[in-house]
């Protein structure tokens, strides 16, 4: 393996080849570089000056030495180094918990793996289901029957043939659909269906061995849920593509011989034989073990795809894996020193902010947003490195760190990025997307849909709300100011460059509290923080400070993503 420079370790291809440069799909004009310019060295001063006044701010108003530190001190954990720690986030304290575990069963399945294959083995299915249900035993004890029903259930629907009459009977995607979205519904308000529920006498089945390590198995049942829509959609498009008529001849790769060598993605999501659709393949990859938990997502037809390749993919090499590795440390040890420094999460628990200033409250929030970024990315970096090691290559959820971020609508295509790909596969695309002159109505559908499936929370659906809500301004604005009318001098290009600094300022502001309404301090939280920064003269000077330190950071995300340009890369967020 090639010595690794530092630079590598941190390029944005680095993540997942479906990032790698494409020059081809660049258009339009590439500006020359800016950073050695007279206004870009005035914003390295600034960001010099700014960026530890941020941490210093957040430090004092969440830190020991916070004159509220009694109020949350209790809430605190010992750390390391003689440290308290805030391990207050339920989610995170379970994955950070549990982290020695679940590597050992990382190396436990890797093994297992080669060894399988190494005596001949190479029924993947096979092997996925049986280390799969002994996992999944682990985990949620007996109650791995009743998800055993459920998928059972779902692929009856898939195979059931939905013929009626009435035009207004739902066919296979909406019976899809309907019991799945139930299902999330159902298995919320009943809290798993626990065995004691069911019968008095059957209590003891919800306790000890037979109750798991993780009880509610609901919980985590939401990503269980997205495959299973995968798989009967996926199942629906090969169905038609082999009944459409002659003339309209299905391609022979679907018919008898599927690809399972491309290297593209895009190859890899085009249907298969209907014979590949089985309850065995199902169960294999709705249960698989590493994404299991938290995903990432990954469609049906590019999963088997995947796992019956006869050789690796190219883009699971030791020096990828590597340096995924070194960044999934770097980021655990980030959160590390984020959770023994700033007790944000306890602060914004019990709002422990009396007293602190304007700048001091919106660093709490800001540093809140952070922490939910990390406890988010690393799980998901973990997951998707367990399942790289077994050869399955699922997309990257989170490609930009949440503070590079500008645009409301662009923000979806980087953080939990194997759902937004999801999402517009099965619902947003199928619904019209933006073609048919209405995507607020789309999106609307969408975000309802993406709040009610991560909770059933009032504050989550005030959040989908909201984000539509606030995806308005940007699309007002991107008619009223087209980029091609500003592109005909490099002055024009100079001023609408200015132009949309100032409007991905209103959208960072925009996001930063449609976010820690739904994640973080909701409704009410939102409410009190915004009185106390901007109810005052003060408030209202910092919050116009803040917006010129913002504004600065856009101008290097413009020039960031242009660098990425030039060599090829437009991710589009």
């Amino acid at each position: 393996m090639d010595n690794l420079r530092l630079r590598d370790i941190f390029r944005l291809e680095a993540l997942d080849t479906r990032l790698e440069p494409r020059p081809t799909a660049i258009k339009g004009p590439l500006s020359p570089p800016l950073w050695r310019t007279r206004e870009f060295y005035i914003y390295g001063v600034i960001f010099l000056v700014t960026v530890p006044q941020m941490f210093m701010g957040s430090i004092r108003a969440s830190g020991a030495s916070s004159a509220n530190y009694a109020l949350f001190s209790d809430r605190l954990s010992d750390g390391f180094f003689g440290l308290k720690m805030d391990n207050t986030d339920p989610q995170y304290a379970t994955f950070r918990g549990n982290l020695l575990a679940l590597t050992g069963g990382m190396i436990a399945h890797t093994t297992l793996r080669r060894v399988f294959t190494r005596l001949g083995l190479t029924r993947q299915a096979v092997f996925n289901n049986l280390f799969a249900l002994v996992f999944l035993f682990v985990l949620h004890g007996l109650s791995v029957f009743k998800i055993f029903l459920i998928v059972g259930i779902n692929y009856a629907i898939a195979k059931h043939e939905w013929r009626s009459q009435y035009k207004w009977m739902p066919g296979l995607v909406g019976v899809t659909w309907i019991f799945n979205v139930t299902m999330l519904i159902a298995n919320e308000l009943a809290q798993g269906y626990r065995f004691g529920w069911i019968s008095p006498t059957l209590a003891g089945l919800d306790q000890g061995i037979w109750g798991g390590m993780l009880r509610r198995w609901d919980v985590n049942f939401n990503f269980t849920m997205l495959r299973l829509v995968s798989f009967n959609l996926d199942y629906n498009e090969s169905r038609q593509l082999q009944t459409e008529p002659a003339s309209k001849s299905t391609p022979e790769e679907i018919k008898d011989k599927p690809n399972y060598e491309s290297e593209s993605e895009s190859d890899r999501i085009k249907p298969l034989p209907v014979r590949e659709y089985s309850l065995a393949n199902l169960f294999s990859y709705s249960l698989y073990t590493p994404l299991y938990l938290a995903g990432p997502i990954i469609t049906f037809n590019d999963f088997m795809r995947q796992s019956q390749r006869t050789r690796p993919l190219l883009s699971i090499t030791p020096r990828r894996l590597t340096i995924y590795a070194l960044r999934f440390l770097i980021c655990l040890f980030t959160m590390e020193a984020l959770i023994h420094c700033m007790y944000v999460n306890a602060v914004t628990t019990v709002r422990a902010w009396e007293g602190t200033s304007p700048f001091e409250i919106s660093m709490v929030g800001y540093f809140s947003l952070n922490f939910i970024w990390l406890k988010l990315l690393l799980p998901w970096r973990f997951f998707r490195l367990w399942s790289l090691l077994d050869g399955i290559d699922p997309p990257e959820n989170m490609i930009r760190c949440m503070s590079d971020n500008y645009s409301v609508m662009s923000f979806w295509r980087a953080w939990h990025r194997s759902f937004n790909k999801w999402v517009a596969r099965y619902l947003y695309i199928p619904l019209g997307g933006n073609r048919n002159n209405r995507p607020i109505v789309n999106s609307l559908v969408v975000f309802m849909f993406v709040a009610l499936w991560h909770d059933i929370q009032l504050r989550l659906l005030i959040w989908g709300w909201l984000i539509v809500l606030f995806i308005l301004p940007q699309v007002i604005a991107d008619k009223l100011f087209p980029a091609s009318k500003w592109s005909k001098t490099p002055e024009d290009r100079q001023r609408y460059r200015h132009l949309c600094a100032a409007g991905a300022v209103v959208n960072i502001w925009l996001m930063m509290i449609a976010n820690l309404v739904g994640f973080c301090v909701g409704l009410d939280g939102i409410l009190d923080m915004l009185w106390r920064m901007v109810g005052t003269t003060e408030g209202v000077m910092f919050v116009v400070t803040a917006s010129v330190a913002l504004w600065v950071g856009v101008q290097v995300m413009f020039e960031w993503r242009q660098g990425e340009r030039r060599r090829g890369i437009d991710l589009r967020c």
